[in-house]
């Protein structure tokens, strides 16, 4: 399917980037590869790595809508990964996470427009599920944006989706960095939020290959969610380091102790896959009926029962001790 196309990926420079971007290049001969993102020496060090003619490199960030048309000219599709991720620093930086999650969303879908661009796939998280703290409020107004852009679209084939998952293993920013991080510079005991939290758990390359087949399932107002395990942070810290203490320091501003992705409000829309489910959109669509019930894929789905809630904490699938060991976690980032 993207054979001789041209993809753009925002934010492309970050963790989910560099790995989509190898998978393309190791899996495709797309015509183009357009690394979108506002950090310089990033993109400098990406470019050292991968040495690929299909490769573009754009310095620019997504509150700039016209460098963002710039950038898309002649795109077929797009996936934005841009965001400020931050839970605590969107608490005490609240219009900066607004700019660049909400706006930057708004600028992205009005480019796509702008130069027809196929399809659009935007990352969330499952912390716009219900939020509780202000990214994930932001990414529930982003996600909301890129469902009600297929009204926008018209007439236009552009069509945009949204893949919502949870922690990502290793990203940067997140836990197993900075236990990593602890841990070689001698620490003698974890910090542990509070022993009961849960996290849903997803590899880069689970995350990469989900978003990838999306593209080809896609209708477009779809909001795709993975069935992926769940993990305890206890048992994480037993995994990295059995050696070590853990001390318990208490819920950062903004933090759940459980995390949702299918909220027991949205089961009525909620269609359950193999591997995955669907949140329909809440919205009609004026341009088109879709079945939500059968992927562009063929793949059939059912109806979820009234109340259903996709949970970290309840999730029928949890990673032991020994599975997270198993996990090449230091190599991850």
């Amino acid at each position: 399917m993207l054979n001789g196309k041209s993809i753009l990926i925002t934010g492309g420079s970050g963790s989910f980037g560099k790995k989509f971007i190898r998978t393309l290049l190791e899996t495709y001969e797309c015509a183009r590869i357009i690394v979108y993102s506002r950090d310089e020496l990033k993109q400098f060090e990406m470019q050292q790595e991968l040495q690929s003619p299909a490769l573009r490199f754009f310095i620019g960030d997504v509150r700039d809508a016209e460098r963002l048309k710039d950038a898309m000219r002649n795109v077929d599709y797009v996936v934005h990964a841009a965001a400020l991720k931050q839970v605590p620093a969107a608490e005490y930086n609240p219009m900066e996470c607004i700019k660049t999650n909400i706006h930057g969303a708004e600028n992205v879908i009005q480019a796509a427009l702008s130069c027809n661009v196929k399809k659009v796939i935007a990352l969330s998280t499952d912390k716009a599920a219900n939020p509780i703290n202000l990214y994930g409020a932001t990414k529930l107004a982003s996600d909301k944006l890129f469902v009600a852009a297929n009204n926008l679209a018209g007439n236009r084939d552009t069509r945009f989706s949204v893949v919502r998952y949870g922690n990502v293993a290793g990203s940067r920013g997140s836990v197993i960095p900075f236990f990593t991080n602890l841990i070689t510079s001698g620490a003698t005991e974890l910090p542990i939020t509070d022993p009961a939290m849960t996290r849903f758990w997803i590899t880069l390359d689970q995350g990469v290959e989900f978003v990838l087949k999306n593209f080809q399932r896609m209708h477009g107002g779809e909001i795709f969610v993975p069935k992926i395990p769940s993990m305890r942070v206890t048992d994480l810290a037993e995994a990295m380091a059995p050696e070590l203490s853990q001390k318990i320091i208490g819920i950062r501003p903004g933090e759940k102790l459980h995390e949702v992705m299918c909220p027991a409000d949205d089961s009525h829309l909620t269609v359950e896959f193999d591997d995955f489910f669907i949140l329909r959109p809440s919205i009609k669509f004026f341009q088109r009926e879709q079945d939500y019930m059968l992927t562009a894929l063929g793949e059939k789905g059912t109806a979820v029962r009234q109340g259903f809630e996709y949970q970290s904490g309840s999730n029928p699938h949890f990673l032991t001790v020994e599975e997270m060991r198993a996990f090449n976690y230091r190599s991850a980032s």
